[in-house]
C-alpha cells in the first residue's frame, strides 16, 4: 500500500527541515500522537521504507545548487516504497523562493531502466508533461540517475492547514550504484544513528496547536537534504 500523501497545493507549500536528536524525536512524537493522524499504511512499527533514485549530472548541478542555496531550483527523482515495483513515481520537487512545489507521474520499471542506461529519446514526445520536462534536462543538462537513497519514514497528518510532519531515520546511500530494484543493493549509512530528520510541510499557515507542540524542539528552518547527505562520499 502507498502511504498517504497530503494534497498538492498549486500555490506551493512551506517547509521546515531540521535534524533533531533521537531524544527530541521521542518527546515530539509522544505529543503529536494525541492531535495528528499516523499514516494508516505504515507498518507494525509505525514506519515505512522509502527508496528514491536522484538525478544529477557530472558537474553535480543539482547538488551544488542545493549547497549554494539557490532560491529557484528543481530536483528529479524516481520513488518506490518498501523496495517494491508495485508503485513507481517520477517526481520533481521545485523550490521557488521560500515555497516548495511537487509534481509526479507514474512510470514503469522498464522506463526507469531505459533512463538509467541513457536511452531517453522516447521521452521527447511522451504524453506525460513531467517526462517531457525531464527529457529536456537529460538532453541539455546531461541529468541521469545518480544515486539511490533509502530511509525509514514515520508520518503524521493534520487536516487544518494541510499539515504533514515526518520523521526520517536510517538514511542510507548506494553511492553511485543506481540499481534501485535490486532488493540486495549495497547501502551505507550517511546519517548519524542518534539523529532524526524532522520535516514539517504546510500550506498558508501552521495551526497554533502544531506550533505549540513544535516548541519542544529547535525547528529553525534549516535545509537538511537527504540527497546531499547521500553524496557525502562521492
Amino acid at each position: 500500500m502507498v502511504p498517504i500523501q497530503t494534497s498538492f497545493n498549486p500555490n506551493g507549500r512551506k517547509e521546515i527541515k531540521q535534524a533533531i536528536s533521537y531524544a527530541d524525536y521521542a518527546i515530539l512524537k509522544s505529543k503529536l500522537q494525541h492531535v495528528m493522524q499516523l499514516d494508516r499504511n505504515a507498518g507494525i512499527n509505525g514506519k515505512y521504507l522509502i527508496r528514491s533514485t536522484y538525478f544529477d549530472n557530472f558537474e553535480n548541478k543539482v547538488l551544488n545548487e542545493k549547497k549554494e542555496g539557490y532560491l529557484n531550483r528543481d530536483k528529479y527523482r524516481v520513488r518506490i516504497y518498501g523496495k517494491s515495483a508495485e508503485v513507481i513515481n517520477l517526481e520533481r520537487k521545485s523550490k521557488r523562493n521560500n515555497l516548495t512545489f511537487k509534481s509526479k507521474c507514474a512510470i514503469t520499471q522498464n522506463e526507469f531502466e531505459l533512463m538509467r542506461i541513457g536511452d531517453f529519446s522516447w521521452m521527447e514526445k511522451d504524453e506525460r508533461a513531467l517526462i517531457r520536462d525531464l527529457f529536456h534536462e537529460m538532453k541539455y543538462s546531461q541529468l541521469k540517475p545518480m544515486t539511490v537513497v533509502d530511509y525509514e519514514r514515520e508520518a503524521y497528518t493534520y487536516l487544518y492547514g494541510n499539515v504533514r510532519v515526518t520523521f526520517d531515520s536510517k538514511v542510507q546511500s548506494s553511492m553511485r550504484n543506481t540499481d534501485m530494484f535490486n532488493k540486495n543493493l549495497p547501502m551505507v549509512d550517511v546519517l548519524e544513528p542518534n539523529l532524526v530528520i524532522l520535516e514539517v510541510k504546510y500550506d498558508e499557515y501552521l495551526p497554533d496547536i502544531i506550533k505549540f507542540l513544535l516548541q519542544s524542539v529547535d525547528t529553525r528552518a534549516e535545509a537538511y537534504s537527504k540527497y546531499q547527505l547521500s553524496r557525502m562520499y562521492g
